[in-house]
């Protein structure tokens, strides 16, 4: 029998290094021993890629009443109004926390600068140029990597987690124990035992043929959780940025809300005509994420127009460069001067607003488990995410696991001997070309039938063809040894079959779920919730 070579304990197991992850893991090390693991590299999910900043309430003229509205506005009635409020209360305090960890946000004399985007009625946007999350990013890792509780360990795949059905004694009460993982170098798989593990695995946007995520993007937490027994909730909520560059070059690369909020406006291509005016007239640009998505793509496909352009060449040149420093250096590099001239952008996916239910402690349906970011549900977007609203909520959150798992550590039981991967009657795969096959056939399937406009008829094609993937993805995992593609591919079906469920359940638009059988919002707003 071919198991793994070792059995891996720590107190608290995290799964994902992003924002999420890395907050509950330096919350939780300052009693505990935590490993976190990473798929790919430390830096490899969407928190180093967020351009605009995280929203908080710190100008004497905004309050947190003004932000709970302007969220609730966004997510069309779907949020949970307790956990706007616990997350928006909570963000003052998350920007202190940064500062101390010494992420350098851009400031305008004494105070930090504000800036504004689109769906907010106030500056409250804090930011470190265009390039926030990356600053986020290097400020926590460097936190984390100084710690000597807290063990990092990049190169990590989680391909499900552990529950007592993997226990060397079979237990059925649904408690996870951590995570298998399979160690990217070697090729082996480890299991990775624990008395808590929080989840913190980051979206599904690269279910989509057109995406900002990044490539790693692919639901795996959101997956593992539902086959281990978790709800999930709102899937068919997939938030898609207005604003992505046209360029055959560069793939997935986000033009950031704040051009918009500094005064970019969005026109025609060819006429120059200023449509957003004949969309969302009061709010212009400044409409939330899915009024402006639905008119871009409305734009280009009603004129059959490749790209529509978004202009901010009219506000003065050295105040472009100042605040869009990494966009306006990587257009120079493409030939793109947008001081003097529009950016071609398409709408694109970006961001996963439905996921794992949680409450306000973080918990999952799920003794054990833990979970925080955008894998979860928690009822902060509702049917649409505020701009700047998703690291604040990955911070507020990941510091709720870790305080809810601090409280209740002495009831929390050791876990039991855990049996190791058996790869006894696999081989390795002589056919790779069918991971490829069905990965593009998901992506593509997804974009033209679960995209920003559905009809139940294109949803019900595109539930056929899940249905019909589901028994080859299945055979080909039970028939040869993991790797990250497999397992990738194997989630991104999961997650594929998820959103289409929930969008077929849902029987009216509202926020970023737009079908033309059902054009009206119901009076009454409700979750879609699924159960394993």
């Amino acid at each position: 029998m071919c198991k793994t070579e070792a059995m891996n304990k720590c107190d608290i197991l995290v799964i994902g290094s992003g924002a999420a992850g890395l907050t509950a893991a330096l919350a939780l090390a300052e009693t505990h021993r935590v490993t976190v693991l990473a798929k790919g590299s430390l830096t490899g999910g969407s928190t180093a890629w967020a351009q605009g900043g995280i929203a908080a309430v710190l100008d004497a003229g905004d309050t947190f009443e003004n932000h709970v509205r302007d969220t609730m506005i966004a997510g069309a009635g779907l949020n949970r109004r307790e956990t706007v409020e616990f997350v928006i209360e909570r963000a003052p305090r998350s920007i202190d926390r940064l500062v101390e960890l010494g992420v350098p946000f851009n400031t305008e004399g004494a105070d930090l600068h504000l800036t504004r985007e689109g769906g907010h009625s106030h500056r409250r946007i804090v930011h470190v140029d265009d390039a926030t999350g990356w600053a986020v990013q290097d400020a926590l890792l460097r936190a984390a990597r100084a710690h000597p509780n807290v063990t990092l360990l990049p190169g990590r795949a989680c391909i499900d987690l552990i529950t007592g059905r993997h226990g060397e004694k079979f237990s059925g009460d649904g408690r996870v124990w951590g995570a298998y993982a399979l160690d990217e170098a070697s090729g082996r798989v480890e299991a990775h035992v624990a008395r808590a593990t929080v989840l913190a695995a980051g979206g599904a946007g690269r279910v989509y043929q057109f995406s900002t995520a990044p490539r790693g993007a692919t639901g795996d937490g959101i997956a593992m959780a539902w086959r281990a027994g978790a709800r999930v909730s709102n899937m068919e909520m997939m938030q898609f940025h207005p604003t992505c560059l046209y360029n055959l070059e560069v793939k997935n690369f986000l033009i950031t809300e704040a051009v918009r909020g500094e005064g970019g406006h969005l026109l025609h291509p060819e006429t120059g005509h200023r449509y957003m005016a004949d969309y969302d007239p009061e709010r212009m640009e400044l409409a939330p994420r899915d009024i402006v998505a639905r008119a871009n793509d409305d734009q280009i496909k009603r004129y059959g127009l490749d790209y529509v352009h978004l202009d901010i060449s009219h506000q003065p040149p050295d105040f472009v460069r100042q605040h869009f420093p990494t966009i306006h250096e990587k257009l120079q590099g493409l030939g793109i001067d947008m001081t003097r001239e529009p950016i071609p952008v398409v709408p694109a996916q970006h961001y996963t607003c439905g996921g794992v239910v949680i409450g306000l402690d973080a918990r999952t349906d799920l003794p054990g488990l833990w979970a925080a970011g955008e894998c979860t549900e928690s009822g902060l977007h509702g049917a649409n995410r505020l701009a700047s609203n998703s690291l604040l909520e990955c911070f507020v959150f990941g510091e709720a696991a870790a305080r809810d798992i601090l409280a209740g550590w002495d009831d929390l039981p050791p876990p039991p001997a855990i049996r190791e991967w058996d790869e006894s009657r696999v081989t390795d795969s002589d056919e790779e070309v069918v991971i490829k096959q069905n990965w593009t056939e998901i992506r593509r399937m997804m974009w033209n039938y679960v995209g920003i406009v559905r009809t139940t008829k294109r949803l019900e094609r595109a539930r056929n063809r899940i249905d019909l993937l589901a028994q080859e993805i299945e055979d080909y995992y039970g028939s040869f040894r993991v790797t990250t593609d497999l397992v990738e591919l194997r989630n991104l079906h999961q997650c594929a079959d998820l959103i289409v469920r929930s969008a077929l359940a849902r029987h009216e638009s509202r926020g970023l779920h737009f079908t033309l059988d059902y054009p009206e919002t119901d009076p009454l707003a409700r979750d879609t919730v699924l159960v394993p």
